[in-house]
């Protein structure tokens, strides 16, 4: 029962997360767009009134005059029915954090640990898992802080980003890796909704009705992190999904995937930021495209070698392996602690689903070495080169 409740709560709180994301993401790539699509306001006393720029659009069968104050109206009053743009990134994190509790912290045992990586306690490695958020943060408000040179800060951050990737490596296996570089951008971007651009904007509000001349410095440093928001949109989209693709997270070298995929992310953005200014330079998602495809070359698994002279791998030998490492998780009825249903929907209960699988054991198990999952059942290299050898003979059934 208690597996079951669980299970509830990660999709309870797996869906809020999906939703508010959604609700988050568009938000901000909306207002992207409308920032960087401004022109000059075309009446004269638009612009006395201090219109910065405006856009029309049309959509859904009407017609959006939209106008941009930096500082806020001249010569009439702010009006009182303003709408804020922060519960969806609040209950963004919220809603992720319950996620990383639920499955990494509640579930350290069999995701957050990989003992092969790191010998490490459950609340040891749940309290590196949280405290690193933090300091992850406070690293990057000190270098938004110190650093004023816009590129200089963007390549340190990166680089930030890529030390964290390769950190988290040498600590949690390579789901539970990628799953923090992600958290850790997730929370850098719903802090600084929380410490920076919602504060900021109270301000100039307060100042502005207080009949003064907003402060334009809050305004400034929102904008600023506002902009680092929208690149990290990309680069956290794709590790949402990228605990499905063992091939990226599995890797040897996974911080360093990751990496190509965070900075092909962040040009395909800078192109679409520039489009909506006029300026289509196809040149941004021409280098992703390059380098995602020299990351498919380099990630593409070696053919399986030819089996070794000698006797044939029987499938007595395979399946005994199969049972003892795998089909405690994959099966239909699954018997290791925590699992309610078999993860991925693949079972191994029968010869026909073991062979019928045997391209995704090649890559998951032999390739990778993702599976079993933080080596839980401890499957030794003598097994998966055992594995390695039965696939090669075209995974016989004898």
């Amino acid at each position: 029962m208690e597996s079951y409740i669980v299970d509830w709560l990660n999709l309870g709180a797996r869906w809020l997360h999906f939703i508010a994301g959604v609700a988050w993401i568009g938000t901000s790539l909306y207002f992207v767009l409308l920032d960087t699509s401004l022109t000059p306001p075309q009446n004269p006393a638009d612009a006395r009134r201090g219109v910065f720029g405006e856009l029309w659009a049309v959509h859904g069968g009407g017609f959006y005059h939209s106008q941009k104050f930096l500082t806020g109206p001249k010569g009439e009053p702010l009006s009182t029915n303003l709408h804020w743009s922060k519960w969806e990134a609040y209950t963004t994190w919220l809603s992720g954090m319950a996620l990383l509790a639920i499955i990494y912290w509640y579930g350290a045992g069999a995701y957050l640990v990989d003992k092969s990586v790191m010998d490490l306690s459950a609340p040891a490695a749940i309290a590196l898992s949280a405290g690193s958020l933090v300091a992850g943060w406070v690293v990057y408000d000190l270098l938004c802080r110190t650093i004023s040179h816009d590129l200089a800060l963007s390549i340190v951050l990166y680089a930030l980003l890529v030390a964290a990737a390769w950190g988290y490596g040498q600590v949690f296996g390579g789901r539970a890796a990628y799953v923090h570089v992600g958290a850790l951008i997730g929370t850098i971007m719903v802090w600084n909704v929380f410490f920076h651009i919602i504060p900021g904007q109270k301000r100039m509000v307060a100042e502005i009705r207080a009949g003064k001349d907003p402060d334009p410095r809050p305004g400034i440093v929102g904008k600023q992190r506002s902009v680092h928001n929208t690149y990290f949109t990309l680069p956290v989209l794709f590790i949402m999904i990228s605990t499905h693709y063992p091939l990226t997270f599995g890797h040897r070298h996974a911080w360093a995937v990751l990496a190509v995929f965070m900075l092909a992310g962040a040009l395909i953005r800078q192109y679409f930021v520039l489009r909506h200014t006029g300026r289509n330079v196809v040149a941004l998602p021409a280098v992703a495209a390059v380098l995602l495809a020299g990351l498919a070359i380099a990630l593409a698994p070696a053919r399986p070698a030819p089996a070794p002279a000698g006797a044939a791998v029987g499938f007595a030998r395979v399946a005994s392996i199969i049972a003892a490492r795998c089909a405690v998780c994959h099966a239909s009825k699954p018997t290791f602690a925590g699992f309610q249903q078999p993860p991925g929907g693949l079972v191994f209960d029968t010869p026909e689903q073991i062979k019928a699988a045997a391209q995704r054991i090649h890559q998951q198990t032999i390739a990778t070495q993702a599976m079993p999952l933080g080596n839980l059942t401890r499957m030794t290299a003598e097994e998966r080169a055992l594995l390695g050898r039965w696939l090669a003979e075209g995974a016989p059934l004898q």
